[in-house]
Order: C-alpha cells, then sequence, then structure tokens
C-alpha cells in the first residue's frame, strides 16, 4: 500500500454497473487514506436502462468485491443527482460531513477520480479536496455494459456476460446473473428498446437534436396533478403533464394544451392565467434518457377550491390529485426529474 496522504478518500459516480476501471479507482483510494467513502450518484430514482439498479444493490456490487478488512474501511453515501450542480455540491460535502463527524479534529480529504469527458466536470467542484487523478482504463465503460445487458436476448445472455469479463469483476458477474432474473427486467428491456429507436430515428440528423418540451404543474388546496405515463420511456411512472411544444404555440400555450389533452382539466384562460405563480427552465443536459431535452416549466396554484374533475387522455395512463405530502416518499416513482422539478416549485426535499 502506497503512503496514506489523507484522513478520507471520496469516490463520486454513479457505478451503473461496478465495472473493472471503478475497482481501480476504490483500490487507489483505499491506498491514499485508512477510509473511503463511496458517493453513490443518481440515487432514489426511479429503474431506467440508464439507472437500472437501486443505490442498496450498487452497494452491495462494491461490498461483494472487497475484502473483510477493505468492508471495514469503506462507507457508502447515497446522493440525488438534484440537477443542479450547487446544490448537489453542498449535499455531497453536508454529507461526507456527516460521515465523518465522530473525528477527533477535522479530517483531511482526498478526492479520488479520473477526467474522461464533460460528465467529470463535477470534481472541478472540489478545490479544497486536494483531487488524486487517475488515469482512465481503456475498455470499462457503463453504457457499453448497460446495452450489452439489456440488448442480450434471454438466450444470448451468458455469451453477453462472456465477451465482457475483462471488463467488469466475477462477483459483479455474479451479480448480475442473478439480477436479471427478476420480475422488472423484461419492463426494462423495453423501455431500452424505445429509447434505442427514439435515438436511432435522430441519428442521421446533420446537428445533434435539441428537443424542447414544456411542463405543468397544477397544485390545488393541497393537492398536486400527476399522470402515470401510458407509454415508454417511463412507461408507469409518475410525471407532471406534459409534452412537446408545438410550432405556433408559446410555451405557456403549449403547456395549457398538453394539460388538457393528458388531464381534461378545463378552466377558463383568465383562470390559469392568475394561478400562473412561477415558470422555470430545467435544462440539465442528463435529464432526459432519450436526449438533449430543454423544458419550459410552469407552476399553478388554483388555491382552496374544490378539485377539479379529471380524467386520462392522450398519452396517459392515469391521471390523480396527490397530496403534496406524499410526495417525499414518492421520489423512485418519478419520470427523469420531474420530482426534481416538483422539488423546485413545492420544496420537497427541504421541509
Amino acid at each position: 500500500m502506497s503512503q496514506v496522504k489523507a484522513d478520507v478518500a471520496v469516490l463520486i459516480g454513479r457505478f451503473q454497473p461496478l465495472h473493472g476501471a471503478h475497482l481501480a479507482l476504490l483500490k487507489h483510494a483505499l491506498a491514499l487514506a485508512p477510509q473511503c467513502i463511496v458517493v453513490i450518484g443518481s440515487a432514489h430514482q426511479a429503474r431506467t436502462p440508464k439507472n437500472p439498479f437501486t443505490w442498496a444493490e450498487r452497494a452491495e456490487m462494491f461490498r461483494l468485491v472487497l475484502s473483510d478488512d477493505e468492508r471495514e474501511r469503506v462507507r457508502f453515501l447515497p446522493m440525488r443527482d438534484f440537477y443542479d450542480a450547487a446544490r448537489w455540491g453542498r449535499a455531497v460535502r453536508a454529507g461526507v460531513a456527516a460521515l465523518t463527524a465522530a473525528a477527533a479534529s477535522p479530517p483531511v480529504i482526498t478526492l479520488v477520480g479520473h477526467f474522461k469527458d464533460a460528465t467529470s466536470e463535477y470534481l472541478r467542484g472540489f478545490p479544497d479536496w486536494p483531487l488524486a487523478a487517475v488515469e482512465r482504463l481503456p475498455g470499462a465503460d457503463g453504457t457499453h455494459l448497460r446495452n450489452a445487458l439489456f440488448g442480450a436476448e434471454p438466450g444470448q445472455f451468458e455469451a453477453a456476460l462472456a465477451a465482457l469479463v475483462d471488463q467488469i469483476p466475477t462477483t459483479t458477474t455474479a451479480f448480475l446473473r442473478a439480477w436479471r432474473c427478476l420480475p422488472f427486467i423484461e419492463h426494462l428491456r423495453e423501455e431500452w428498446r424505445v429509447v434505442q429507436e427514439y435515438k436511432q430515428a435522430w441519428s442521421q440528423s446533420p446537428y445533434p437534436p435539441v428537443f424542447v418540451t414544456v411542463d405543468a404543474v397544477v397544485c390545488c388546496a393541497g393537492q398536486v396533478l400527476l399522470i402515470r405515463r401510458g407509454h415508454a420511456p417511463g412507461r408507469g411512472l409518475c410525471a407532471v403533464p406534459g409534452g412537446f411544444i408545438e410550432q405556433r404555440e408559446t410555451a405557456y400555450q403549449s403547456a395549457l394544451r398538453e394539460l388538457a389533452e393528458e388531464t381534461h382539466l378545463s378552466l377558463l384562460d383568465d383562470t390559469m392565467r392568475r394561478c400562473l405563480l412561477a415558470t422555470a427552465v430545467f435544462d440539465h443536459p442528463d435529464r432526459s434518457q432519450v436526449g438533449r431535452t430543454i423544458t419550459h416549466a410552469h407552476h399553478f396554484d388554483l388555491g382552496e377550491r374544490e378539485l377539479p374533475e379529471v380524467r386520462a387522455g392522450d398519452d396517459a395512463q392515469a391521471v390523480e390529485w396527490v397530496p403534496i405530502t406524499r410526495l417525499g416518499d414518492m421520489e423512485s416513482q418519478f419520470h427523469d426529474d420531474h420530482f426534481h422539478m416538483l422539488d423546485h416549485f413545492l420544496g420537497i426535499t427541504t421541509k
């Protein structure tokens, strides 16, 4: 083991799934410090082809590959994405501080990672944590591994695993073999196929496409209007009503049209304009599975009136008024960043 240079090494990633490059980073972290905190990103989200494993399942992949001594030195910190770099950074710092609060003196912390592309910019957000940069290992890539996982037909899965033998630890291989027998896998495979078809349809565009959508966060008497999506991606997941902007509509007009089509909510235009409290643009590059999608969200509050009648239509499988107080327990049921959209307007995670 190399000389200890810090009290705590912090490793941040999504680890979807754990592969050889992740393991190399962890081994480097354990060589630098007696304790390691693994920050597991994209925690508390719904299962999707991009985030198929819960944070607890990813932590288990780490535990399986570690020795007993190493397990004693590693702690896990689940972290939601927030889709807000500053807020996410504050949450990571707060989580690490909580896990090291028992130390007799403020610990010396080092950050372990490597710059692979634009998704690694988060490493620059902790200037007071010296970065122990590690050269990226070739071959291992989470997107490639997930494509192999979901693209292989049931009879071809073992062959797909065999082709990845040099990229993932044997313990991860065994975990994936058991995990793929779980009942939700076929649903995820169908979601994956739809996303691939969607991306393929735009693959010949001369420029990477940027999609513009609208969403409507409608509150009334302490409740918010939600749909269950009727089609992939996100079939069966909760979402706020919304969809693509039309060529001859403003964002506001498109939001009202989508709201009416998906929920049949019918109120006078004057009423809706009076009830519009705020608008916000959600444009994080990773907010949507299907590609770069920028949405204009509109927050309406209808006051304390009787809940308007609604019924599902268009792309909605179901529609219902949900008490705002319940949203915190529903985080893992939401499509893409819709929970965070609600959190932005309603302050769910800050109450």
